[in-house]
């Protein structure tokens, strides 16, 4: 499973882009989204998904 960014709360602030271990998380059309062929919700590397820790808007929720 992956993560998604809900881009009508995304502030585009980009605090998270920086904490994906597997650089999932890029800009699109003004806010950010993660690919989710690529994301792998920070398993084997944190007990959570590490964009959801840094994302003060709370729009990151499992897809």
């Amino acid at each position: 499973m992956a993560m998604k960014i809900l881009a009508d709360m995304c502030t585009a602030c980009g605090d998270c882009e920086p904490n994906c271990p597997t650089d999932a998380i890029s800009p699109k059309k003004g806010v950010y989204a993660i690919d989710p062929d690529v994301c792998t919700e920070c398993e084997g590397v944190s007990d959570t998904p590490k964009c959801m820790q840094a994302c003060m808007d709370d729009c990151i929720e499992p897809a």
